[in-house]
């Protein structure tokens, strides 16, 4: 994680928590429009955002990232003034993209840091060959 002044880390959950809204919003939509093609594509939203916030700045855009879905993935499954829902109590789709996306975000918390660190590998060195070995392959 770079450093990027005294409150970077805030910025940066606070970023990612408004691309987690969005991911919320844009899959919500999503899921119940296009069965079960949109559901689909919504969970690997949730899955490859969660991936970006956690390379761009680790755990604090994580974390900011999974509130802003979780919160926004529940505010959008009450219902609305007119009484519409958009994520239904009684349909398994709802049920699977409401659990699906929570488990995807904090799914990103379990991939080995080691995906994630941007320090370079040494170079590899040539397999040595031992003159025995060679006087055999002759």
């Amino acid at each position: 994680m770079t450093d990027s002044g005294r409150f970077g880390w805030v910025l940066s959950a606070l970023g990612a928590a408004v691309a987690g809204v969005l991911v919320g919003v844009l899959g919500t939509i999503a899921h119940r429009g296009h069965q079960p093609w949109g559901l689909v594509a919504g969970l690997a939203l949730v899955a490859s955002a969660g991936v970006l916030a956690r390379a761009w700045r680790g755990w604090p855009a994580l974390g900011g990232y999974v509130v802003g879905l979780l919160i926004m993935v529940q505010v959008l499954a009450r219902s609305g003034p007119g009484g519409d829902v958009l994520i239904p109590a009684g349909a398994a789709i709802g049920w699977v993209w409401m659990i699906g996306s929570g488990v995807l975000a904090l799914g990103v918390a379990a991939v080995p840091r080691r995906v994630f660190d941007r320090t370079p590998l040494p170079p590899r060195r040539a397999p040595e060959v031992l003159p025995e070995a060679e006087a055999e392959a002759e």
